[in-house]
């Protein structure tokens, strides 16, 4: 049975993997937290990866507050680049493939189409700065690897925008949300299926891809439709703005090409909406 090592199995995208997990019966699942294995120190990374035998590491252990990263910029980079380095230098050295996961915010959001994979990096903020470095260690350090960029991510695990935004509607908030920024909103569970397609494909065609859902959206788009289709816009009290003061750049533009993807992959391919109204109606159900 191969065994997959998992990081950052406590954070959102963590959690959604081991929720989908249960479907790939036929692997070895090691879910590992930051308290069990710091990717941050290499000799704790060389030493876990030396004592097993994985045959495939999805690294989804990364630092993601994309606000505090501007004012903590060693943290961020000692986890999200040096952190990925560790994690790469081990796959090589123990003959694991690498699935990584990265950001959209490698862009600087100044493309008006699709990005595609091919297209050129350049980080606006200090989060997608330590992302993209660590995209670079990776490529350096270990052939087999897989980097999977995405999008917004969100789920009914963690801080992110959507948990934000149902708690807003039951404290009755009034929110101005941005215009500024389009991309495509992305459910962590779709990813999760799509990372373990790439691990049950046992695909050898290693590089950069991207996934999330289809379409596109701004960050008041993607509120709105949170509070419509959970029935809660009457709640709050909902204005657009053009102009949201935050410490970190982000990409103005920032939706991805997934052809790349789906020409290797079979994986959710679900506009942002009908996934994120399954994942209300999931929630329901519980």
């Amino acid at each position: 049975m191969s065994k997959v090592l998992v990081t950052g199995a406590d954070g959102q995208l963590g959690k959604c993997l081991q929720d989908a997990a249960v479907d790939f019966q036929e692997y070895d699942f090691v879910f590992v937290n930051r308290a069990q294995l710091d990717i941050t120190n290499p000799i704790a990374v060389a030493k876990f990866f030396a004592d097993e035998s994985f045959e495939y590491c999805i690294n989804a252990g990364a630092y993601t507050n994309v606000e505090k990263a501007e004012s903590d910029k060693e943290n961020a980079f000692r986890v999200n680049a040096e952190g990925a380095k560790n994690i790469a230098e081990a796959c090589h050295k123990n003959g694991v493939v690498l699935l990584h996961i990265s950001t959209d915010y490698v862009y600087n959001g100044r493309k008006k189409s699709a990005y595609v994979e091919t297209d050129e990096t350049d980080a606006i903020s200090v989060y997608g700065a330590s992302k993209l470095k660590g995209e670079v260690w990776i490529q350096e350090k270990c052939a087999t690897h897989f980097i999977l960029r995405t999008s917004w991510l969100y789920s009914q695990y963690g801080h992110n925008f959507y948990n934000s935004m149902l708690r807003f509607a039951e404290e009755g908030r009034s929110l101005s949300i941005t215009t500024e920024q389009v991309g495509t909103p992305t459910n962590a569970n779709d990813l999760a299926k799509a990372a373990l397609a790439i691990i049950a494909s046992k695909s050898e065609a290693y590089g950069v891809y991207h996934y999330s859902n289809e379409g596109s959206a701004t960050w008041y788009d993607f509120a709105r439709a949170i509070f419509e289709q959970s029935g809660k816009l009457e709640a709050v009290t909902l204005e657009k703005t053009d102009h949201y003061r935050t410490f970190a750049a982000r990409p103005e533009y920032s939706v991805l090409s997934k052809e790349k993807f789906f020409k290797h992959f079979s994986a959710p391919r679900l506009d942002w909406r009908e996934s994120l109204q399954n994942l209300i109606d999931n929630q329901k159900r519980v």
